[in-house]
């Protein structure tokens, strides 16, 4: 019975460290900001050649 109670409480430990990490995970990407999109290399438009 001792065998099955630490069985269980491993895998219930287990389980939330899984979903723990997991949405620690999620929060640290959330929480980066966004990368401004600006292109590296512009190119000058003129008036079109004939």
């Amino acid at each position: 019975m001792r065998r099955l109670i630490a069985a269980l409480s491993t895998t219930v430990m287990a389980a939330a460290l899984a979903v723990g990490a997991a949405v620690g995970v999620v929060a640290l990407l959330d929480a980066t900001p966004d990368q401004p999109n600006t292109p590296l290399i512009s190119y000058d438009t003129g008036p079109a050649t004939p």
